[in-house]
C-alpha cells in the first residue's frame, strides 16, 4: 500500500469513526479512585454513563503488595473484574481496569507502566481491549533511617505519590500503605525499624490508582484509546472497536469477538 493509500484508508476510518453508546449504562467495579478519570473520558468522547460498583473487594483478585498473587494475564484479571460489576450491576455492557509494571523494552533500565483496559459488551457479543504504556515513578528502597527515607520520599514524588512502607525487607508480611503525609511517614518508618531485626526498612511507592498521580495519567490515555476503538465501527458489520480494515475490500483485518491491541 502506498503512502497515499494509508493516508486514505486513515482518513477514511476517521470520518466512519462514531458512538453507539450515547446514554447507555457501564458497569465500572473498582475501589481504587479509577471512575474518574474513566467515566470523564468515556462520558466525553462516547456519551456513556459509566457508573461505579462496589460489592467486592478487588484485592482478592490481585494487589501490588504481593499478599495477594494475581492469577492469569493481565487481560484476564480485567475480563474477571468487569464480569463481576456486571454481574453485581445487572448491565449488559462492563468495563475493567488492570495495570502492570515492568522494565521497559526500549531502556531496559526504567520501569514501564502498561494500563489495559477491557469493554464487554454481552448485547453485541465482543470484548474490546485498550492499552496504553507509559512512564512511572515505581521505585524502593532499603533505608537505614528517617533522612534516607525523606530523600526516597522526595525523588517518588511524594506526598501526592503514596507510599508502603515494611519492617526489613520486601517481603515481611506487615506493612503501612497509603502514606500520604510526611508525619504518617515518619511515624510508619520508625514503627517499621522498631520491628526490623537487621534494622532496615523498605520502603516503595503505593502503586493503586488513587495513590498514583501519574499512574492515572496512563489509564486515562487507555481509557481515550478504548473510546477511540469503540468509535470505529466495522464496515461490514456495523460492530465497533475495529481500528483498521483493508481498503480495496473493505473487511476487516482484526476479530470482531476479541478486538485486542
Amino acid at each position: 500500500m502506498s503512502g497515499n493509500d494509508t493516508t486514505h484508508t486513515e482518513n477514511s476510518i476517521c470520518e466512519e469513526m462514531t458512538s453507539i453508546y450515547f446514554e447507555q449504562r457501564v458497569a465500572l467495579l473498582t475501589q481504587h479512585g479509577k471512575e474518574g478519570v474513566i467515566a470523564s473520558v468515556l462520558k466525553d468522547l462516547l456519551g456513556c454513563r459509566v457508573e461505579k460498583v462496589d460489592g467486592f473487594d478487588t484485592d482478592l483478585l490481585g494487589t501490588f503488595t504481593r499478599e495477594i498473587a494475581r492469577e492469569g494475564s493481565q487481560v484476564d484479571a480485567a475480563r474477571k473484574k468487569a464480569r463481576i460489576g456486571m454481574e453485581l450491576s445487572g448491565l449488559a455492557i462492563g468495563i475493567a481496569s488492570e495495570g502492570s509494571f515492568g522494565p521497559d523494552p526500549y531502556a531496559f533500565m526504567l520501569p514501564i507502566n502498561l494500563e489495559l483496559l477491557i469493554w464487554i459488551d454481552d448485547r453485541l457479543g465482543i470484548e474490546v481491549v485498550a492499552s496504553s504504556a507509559g512512564k512511572t515513578n515505581l521505585s524502593h528502597r532499603l533505608v537505614a533511617n528517617w533522612e534516607e527515607a525523606k530523600d526516597f520520599a522526595s525523588s517518588a514524588g511524594f506526598p501526592e505519590h503514596h507510599l508502603v512502607v515494611r519492617p526489613e525487607d520486601e517481603n515481611h508480611p506487615e506493612f503501612r500503605k497509603g502514606l500520604a503525609d510526611w508525619t504518617s511517614l515518619q511515624e510508619a518508618v520508625a514503627w517499621a525499624l522498631d520491628l526490623s531485626h537487621n534494622q532496615l526498612v523498605f520502603i516503595e511507592t503505593d502503586m493503586r490508582a488513587f495513590a498514583n498521580p501519574t499512574r492515572l495519567i496512563n489509564i486515562r490515555l487507555a481509557a481515550e484509546d478504548l473510546a477511540q476503538r469503540l468509535m470505529s465501527l466495522c464496515p461490514a458489520c456495523g460492530a465497533p472497536g475495529i481500528l483498521y480494515y483493508r481498503a480495496s475490500k473493505r473487511t476487516p483485518l482484526r476479530g470482531l469477538r476479541n478486538a485486542y491491541p
